[in-house]
């Protein structure tokens, strides 16, 4: 437990050569990993949601991917394509970006919704299917995709079951003066990523997952994660609760979060750690809100939930 804590140390200090001034998003990241789950970023442009991407891939030997999603994208420009050879007309596939360790997918509410849809059989089974042919992805595998909450023009808000296939949602938000400054002063952003250097191994991280999985959860913080589900289920003002999928998310981002800190049992504060960025995207209210601030309204009602449930 003690190397495992280690290893992720420095993977964390490694991303943030590049990725300065939020460590809470790099530590997301990781607990996207650590728990074979996929990270949605809402938040405006230009804070580094690529950049997070690239030095999470970089910094474990990953391979790397970025697909930027438009309204005429096609669900083969992700997946691949089926090819006749031509010389013994047999069927070859041609994969698409999809068959990579992680996967950036840009604006991914720009494409349509059944570009869209292409994407929950990768995200939940780690394969895809193509003209009735199936095909297993890299593994570990891992979506980070982004949104802009404050742009709707020409977009396509993701539906509920697909927002489900998310482990978690962060934002990044604005770096401090400091940062920004450092930022400024570093400069040559693009060479210095072209720096950076492994300090994982894709083997190591796999190792590290099957770590994080036995990472003991006490029978009481069950009940308490099935009694915080129970209790959206019935929230007033919420239209959909969490579903089973959340409740699994928040056991298995709670072990990756108790992993990092260098345990292999979870506490209560792991379970309220990981709620927010497990349970916001999940829950529907009844309101009308849209941007940032259903966003805020969302992260607001997981909290104000977490005072009711009675703590372990």
């Amino acid at each position: 437990m003690k190397d495992a804590h280690e290893k992720l140390k420095v993977l964390l200090e490694n991303i943030q050569k590049v990725f300065v001034g939020k460590p809470d998003a790099a530590l997301w990241s990781m607990v996207s990993l650590l728990a074979r789950g996929h990270l949605l970023i809402e938040d405006v442009p230009g804070i580094g949601k690529t950049l997070l991407g690239q030095a999470l891939a970089k910094s474990v030997d990953a391979s790397f991917r970025r697909i930027q999603f438009t309204n005429d994208l096609l669900p083969s420009d992700i997946l691949g394509i089926t090819l006749v050879n031509q010389q013994d007309h047999s069927f070859d596939f041609k994969p698409g970006p999809i068959f990579s360790h992680i996967v950036l997918t840009d604006e991914v509410n720009r494409a349509t919704p059944k570009t869209q849809s292409a994407m929950l059989e990768a995200m939940n089974d780690l394969q895809v299917t193509v003209d009735g042919r199936t095909h297993v992805l890299h593994v570990p595998f891992m979506v980070i995709a982004t949104q802009n909450p404050v742009e709707y023009h020409g977009t396509f808000p993701l539906p509920e079951a697909q927002l489900d296939r998310f482990l978690l949602r962060i934002r990044i938000g604005y770096p401090d003066a400091s940062y920004e400054k450092r930022i400024l002063q570093e400069g040559d952003l693009a060479q210095r990523l072209k720096d950076l250097k492994p300090v994982l191994s894709i083997e190591q991280v796999l190792a590290l997952q099957a770590e994080a999985d036995k990472v003991r959860m006490d029978e009481s913080l069950l009940d308490y994660i099935v009694a915080i589900a129970g209790a959206t289920r019935s929230a007033k003002g919420i239209k959909l609760g969490l579903s089973p999928r959340g409740s699994l998310a928040l056991c298995s981002a709670a072990r990756a979060l108790a992993l990092i800190s260098g345990r292999d049992y979870c506490i209560p504060d792991d379970i309220k750690r990981v709620a927010v960025p497990v349970m916001s995207h999940r829950l529907l209210s009844d309101s009308n809100l849209y941007g940032l601030a259903r966003i805020e309204e969302a992260e607001y009602m997981v909290e104000a939930l977490l005072q009711t449930v009675p703590c372990p």
